[in-house]
């Protein structure tokens, strides 16, 4: 099967490193194709950037979507960014399923865990997580924290940060009783092991655990529900 995994910003650095981190837990018959937004921003930590991102997300599936061949249109899509940029938009517009990466995430935590922690960065961007964890419900389980560092930070490898979200997650576990630790942003693959480590309690990245979701759902023949919220415009059976 055929997934995209759509980075909203414009760096295509952390498109690669996202794509091959979840190019290990991918199936063999996956092929994971990276899309970057052409135009935009560099990384997204605004409501700004939010609204360029998630114009990029839809021009980019629609692009894909009008592909003439149906082998080049994609089974399914992942945003990867935290916060789940243009997720609405692209699942109107997709054939496939559109996974994204903070719902994804907080899903598997709930099925690891009674109580889990999101670290996110920087801390300005916590609205955007907190967004997520309110639509799935999952308030009285899930807090939010911040490592107060910008995204470009990561955009070359995250491993210099460990040391910051070591400390965050023992607040965490300690103060908020988290049983198990998200990494709230795109390009925070190489801190699992090191981080799940230091902790002891599982530790989850987005992207792959979108990539696993999307997977599952195309196998069982599953896509977005046209009934009413995610319906085509003009299609919408009320």
């Amino acid at each position: 099967m055929l997934i995209a995994i759509v980075n909203p910003n414009t760096t295509a650095s952390m498109t690669d490193a996202v794509v091959e981190a979840a190019s290990a837990i991918a199936r063999p018959d996956t092929e994971l194709l990276a899309v970057t937004a052409p135009t935009g921003v560099p990384s997204i930590e605004s409501h700004i950037d939010e609204v360029h991102g998630s114009a990029a997300v839809l021009a980019e599936v629609e692009r894909l979507e009008a592909a003439e061949s149906a082998a080049a249109r994609p089974d399914a899509y992942v945003i990867a960014c935290f916060g789940d940029t243009g997720l609405p938009g692209a699942r109107e517009a997709a054939t496939g399923p559109v996974v994204g990466m903070t719902e994804a995430a907080l899903m598997t935590a709930a099925l690891l865990a009674h109580r889990f922690s999101i670290i996110t960065m920087p801390a300005r961007t916590i609205e955007q997580s907190d967004r997520v964890v309110r639509t799935l419900g999952l308030g009285h389980r899930a807090t939010v924290r911040a490592v107060d560092e910008p995204v470009s930070e990561v955009t070359s490898g995250s491993l210099h940060l460990l040391d910051l979200f070591v400390a965050e997650g023992r607040r965490a576990i300690a103060d908020d009783r988290a049983e198990a630790i998200i990494l709230g942003c795109a390009g925070l693959a190489d801190l699992v092991a090191p981080l799940a480590s230091a902790l002891g309690v599982p530790v989850i990245e987005g992207v792959s655990a979108a990539v696993t979701l999307a997977e599952g759902l195309v196998a069982q023949g599953l896509t977005t529900s046209r009934a009413l919220t995610w319906g085509r415009p003009g299609e919408v059976r009320s």
